[in-house]
């Protein structure tokens, strides 16, 4: 079993993977999906595609013998405010493979491939809704700022709202310790 990165091609397995474990009945056999707040896609193959293509964008997925059972999204979003700051997005778990470590270690590699690449801070955004999530992800060393953003409550590419309340909190996490920075 193996994490490494995912390549063009891989988009049809990558989608059936994302969608079953945020959407659907098939989601709900896991702790952590979106299907209450959600319907319709979490992603498509063509928003798939583009992120395989692109350089600044990389899927790591955790590779079983050729069964993907989880894959996490990082994208190096450049330099903001005198930081490299890298995104972590699209993190995915079988629903019957969760709460079993992988997340946490695709979370690891994730951080580890956008220290890499230089990044100081890594961040995400995760719908407010989902309080179980946010706590899991503090637990790992992120905090939640005071930032929210608008979920795309109108662009299906997104899924379909059951509620109009959706908006996104970022959480944050520093990836070099302040000692280990340079003057």
């Amino acid at each position: 079993m193996a994490i490494r990165g995912a390549t063009l091609g891989e988009e049809i397995v990558l989608h059936a993977l994302i969608e079953g474990a945020y959407r659907g009945d098939s989601a709900k056999r896991g702790w952590t999906h979106e299907a209450d707040l959600l319907g319709g896609q979490r992603t498509d193959l063509a928003a798939l595609t583009e992120i395989l293509a692109d350089p600044a964008q990389t899927i790591l997925v955790h590779d079983d013998g050729g069964a993907l059972n989880g894959c996490v999204l990082i994208v190096d979003k450049g330099v903001r405010e005198g930081r490299r700051i890298a995104y972590l997005g699209m993190l995915t778990v079988r629903p019957d493979l969760q709460a079993g470590g992988l997340g946490r270690r695709l979370v690891q590699h994730a951080e580890a491939h956008a220290r890499g690449f230089g990044a100081d801070v890594m961040e995400m955004t995760v719908i407010k809704q989902r309080r179980e999530l946010i706590a899991w992800y503090l637990r790992r060393g992120y905090h939640q700022t005071e930032e929210e953003r608008p979920f795309p409550l109108d662009d299906p590419r997104f899924g379909l709202p059951k509620q109009r309340d959706l908006v996104f909190v970022v959480l944050r996490k520093a990836l070099i310790a302040a000692d280990q920075t340079e003057p």
